[in-house]
């Protein structure tokens, strides 16, 4: 999944960890990027009393990482479809960790694929918005796929979550303990999943960030 060689696992190299630190802390820097609000406004989106249904909350959030949604698809959302899709994700046992689960778990009858296939549905909806909104709600379960990550990682969307969970999980998860590690380091807070410090390195290292703090 990551190019040996590539800017990405450069960054993941143990021995460029301090690059690695300073991409996370200055992304949570004060007035630095709006991302770093999409976890924590209003709360969070997994906290128990709206854990199974999607919010107007969400929706602003998911405004932080760049992506908004039209009147219609929001309506769709909030309103038509608001009870399928508190079944679906009813469905998707909240705080359960990617790397906890087997590669036979995220297969095509993961219900995680059943709420993508359901937002997707909706007119509007792509597979970067459905993400989004689905890390809103299972931060540390679903990862966020966008073009900036696709392209950092040279992969396609819709074959993102097998080799992320093999990588996170080879050697026993030293990969996930080392992003947790990142994670600590740089004090983000623990609330930040490692899927999201995953998707931040890779994003910022996609827009070139990682040569600027470097440099």
């Amino acid at each position: 999944m990551i190019i040996e060689g590539s800017p990405l696992a450069t960054v993941l190299d143990p021995t460029h960890r301090d690059l690695a630190i300073a991409l996370l802390r200055s992304y949570f820097a004060p007035g630095a990027f709006e991302g770093a609000h999409f976890e924590r406004l209003a709360g969070g989106g997994d906290r128990p009393e709206v854990q199974d249904e999607f919010t107007s909350d969400d929706l602003v959030a998911i405004t932080m990482l760049g992506v908004t949604l039209k009147p219609a698809a929001a309506l769709e959302i909030l309103e038509v479809r608001r009870d399928s899709l508190r079944a679906a994700l009813a469905a998707i046992p909240n705080g359960v960790h990617l790397t906890s689960l087997g590669a036979e778990e995220i297969g095509p009858d993961w219900p995680v694929r059943r709420l993508l296939d359901a937002l997707v549905a909706i007119p509007g909806i792509g597979t970067t918005k459905a993400t989004k909104l689905m890390a809103r709600k299972r931060p540390h379960l679903v990862p966020i796929l966008d073009s900036v990550v696709n392209e950092t990682l040279s992969i396609t969307k819709e074959r993102y979550w097998g080799p992320l969970h093999a990588w996170l999980t080879a050697d026993d998860g030293a990969n996930a303990s080392y992003l947790e590690a990142l994670r600590e380091d740089a004090g983000i807070g623990s609330d930040i999943s490692v899927l999201r410090v995953f998707d931040i390195l890779a994003w910022r290292t996609g827009r070139g960030d990682a040569g600027r703090t470097a440099s």
